[in-house]
């Protein structure tokens, strides 16, 4: 049996490299552009008993954890704005796990928040790609930290944030030898 850490945490915690070069935003760009489908094509024969098996005890359900991706990524893209047309502001917080109890969230069909996620990125990347290096430095401030989170450690946050969903629900599905 896995222990809880390691089904937590299947990649490890988010460890942001001290310089981030321009070819480490590209690589987490990439990875941010082709998640969606990536994930899609993850979880496209599941069916619903599957997608409402929780990947760890007292974890969320494969349904929750897509539609929460979604949500988290939505947020992630509006702070993103305003951190590029305000200067340092204090973003709004979220509440991820009361946002994972909603009815939307426990029954909504999967394909509404992979679609949502497809949009968001394709807006996200080409948002990315279109900034100057000196607006990766550009910054919003996080109010449970009251600390900077400056946009290019959030691109590789939120690329780390996918990746470690996904491998929420893939090793969910190698465990139960769904794939």
């Amino acid at each position: 049996m896995e222990s809880l850490e390691l089904l937590k945490y299947p990649i490890g915690k988010f460890n942001c490299p001290k310089n981030i070069t321009k070819k480490q935003i590209e690589t987490w760009t990439l990875e941010l552009e082709n998640f969606p489908k990536k994930l899609e094509n993850l979880v496209k024969n599941l069916n619903d008993e599957q997608l409402d098996t929780v990947y760890r005890p007292k974890g969320w359900t494969i349904r929750q954890v897509i539609h929460h991706v979604s949500d988290s990524h939505h947020h992630s893209y509006t702070r993103f704005k305003w951190a590029l047309t305000e200067d340092k502001p204090v973003i709004k917080a979220y509440y991820e796990d009361r946002w994972a109890e909603l009815f939307d969230t426990k029954t909504a069909p999967i394909e509404m928040s992979i679609q949502h996620l497809k949009a968001v990125h394709f807006k996200l990347v080409y948002l990315i790609r279109g900034l100057k290096l000196s607006d990766f430095k550009r910054v919003f401030i996080h109010p449970e930290t009251n600390s900077d989170v400056f946009l290019d450690y959030n691109i590789g946050n939120y690329a780390w944030h996918g990746n470690h969903h996904y491998a929420h629900i893939e090793n969910l599905l190698k465990r139960n030898n769904w794939i």
